[in-house]
């Protein structure tokens, strides 16, 4: 879980004095993953102020263009069951370099797309090189890390919300000539990365066990992981009807809808790193959660029903919101079982992406069915349950969510987006 190093009980990693380390202070290997890991989080928001122009360049509607996403997080999803197989068995460098060559080679072929579906395909394997790569660099990170695994988990979120606000500004600078730039820039920075581990990050040990493909899915059998991924499930709908479906909704330029998704990665980050450790130690993971998400479904409703300015704003005030979230499930997540911390990601991992697959299809479908108002109650309906389940399975979540103290149920642990 997260160390409470951060918290008025311990040392700011930030401070170059603290006895856990500075966050500053790393060794190479520590930044050249934590850089690579930056760009890969950028993959995600990358196409967000290009998806009208891909459109229109493609001649795709609006559903055929969200399989973008689709076809990226269904092969991500069947990926995390796969991650631990492989580098339990070839190593975490060589997983590292193996993800970063595939998203090379496919974010370069996205580029060279003549139609929508050969971009969809590509997008698919770009998805299986960045299940490779994330799901395997905060273990590194943490692994090659100075001082203690504090100041690397806070890294590595700080290169998390970095990729993610990054993401959509480098899409909308490249998008602006051309819709195949920002694919051919991502490959670029990718080789960058290959380039960079290669040199500055020696092979980490492998585990004692090796992780079978079931593993994961066996961890699901707690009930306590199995309420955190279903609720993350109905979340993930949610969060993903904002970044998939609102850049149709808001119809601007590559540029000012790159600037929006920059404001909305912003404050992801900030509430993500900062603002979520402050508000658990405060009130407690489960009420912080839960009250997050509430929010998260009004600020939908006013995203949906609003004029144009409201929706903007609507848009951005999702980030603070989608970034309490983030930390705290994927801190339940990895604290509320006795699972291995990578085989319980995986199964949580596994449960949570088949949404963020269903939620760029299905968003513009129901749009075509409906009024472009319904997909964003049916998210909002979304963000309802999965705190309901929350509220409903909180005996199960409270093992490691509000029971134990701060400095208990952070020390050792991770947590991220899209570990």
């Amino acid at each position: 879980m997260r160390s409470s190093n951060s918290g008025p009980t311990g040392d700011d990693p930030f401070d170059e004095g603290s006895g856990s380390g500075s966050i500053l202070r790393q060794p190479g290997a520590v930044w050249a993953t934590a850089g690579a890991s930056v760009v890969a989080f950028m993959g995600i928001g990358l196409v967000d102020p290009i998806l009208p122009s891909i459109a229109e360049g493609l001649q795709a509607t609006p559903s055929q263009v969200s399989l973008l996403f689709t076809s990226y997080f269904l092969i991500t999803a069947v990926a995390m069951l796969v991650t631990g197989f492989v580098s339990s068995r070839i190593g975490g460098k060589k997983t590292l370099l193996a993800g970063l060559a595939l998203v090379v080679v496919f974010a370069a072929l996205s580029g060279t797309s003549g139609s929508v579906g050969e971009l969809v395909g590509f997008r698919a394997g770009w998805g299986l090189g960045n299940a490779l790569f994330v799901s395997t660099s905060l273990a590194v990170i943490v692994g090659a890390a100075a001082g203690g695994s504090a100041a690397a988990i806070l890294l590595y979120e700080s290169a998390l919300g970095l990729g993610m606000a990054c993401g959509p500004l480098l899409g909308a600078v490249l998008g602006d000539a051309s819709w195949r730039y920002p694919f051919f820039g991502t490959a670029a920075l990718m080789a960058i990365g290959f380039i960079a581990i290669t040199a500055f990050l020696k092979e980490q040990p492998r585990p004692a066990r090796k992780t079978s493909l079931l593993d994961p899915v066996k961890a699901l059998g707690h009930g306590g992981l199995a309420s955190a991924a279903a609720s993350a499930f109905f979340y993930n709908y949610a969060f993903f009807t904002v970044l998939a479906f609102t850049p149709f909704v808001l119809n601007m330029s590559p540029y000012r809808s790159g600037a929006v998704f920059f404001a909305w990665g912003v404050l992801l980050a900030v509430f993500s790193v900062l603002v979520a450790p402050r508000l658990q130690r405060r009130f407690g993971s489960l009420k912080v959660l839960g009250g997050s998400l509430l929010l998260l479904a009004a600020d939908l409703l006013v995203l949906g029903y609003g004029n144009h300015t409201a929706a903007v704003a609507g848009t951005v005030a999702s980030g603070a919101f989608i970034g309490l979230n983030n930390t705290v499930y994927t801190e339940l997540a990895l604290g509320v079982s006795d699972a291995p911390r990578p085989v319980a990601s995986a199964g949580y991992n596994f449960v949570r992406w088949f949404a963020a697959a269903a939620a760029p299809f299905l968003a513009p479908k129901i749009e075509e069915w409906t009024n472009i108002h319904i997909p964003f109650v049916v998210a909002a309906v979304a963000a309802v349950v999965g705190a309901g389940i929350v509220w409903t399975r909180r005996a199960a979540l409270r093992h490691e969510a509000e029971e134990l103290e701060p400095k208990h149920r952070t020390e050792d642990g991770v947590a991220v987006f899209a570990n």
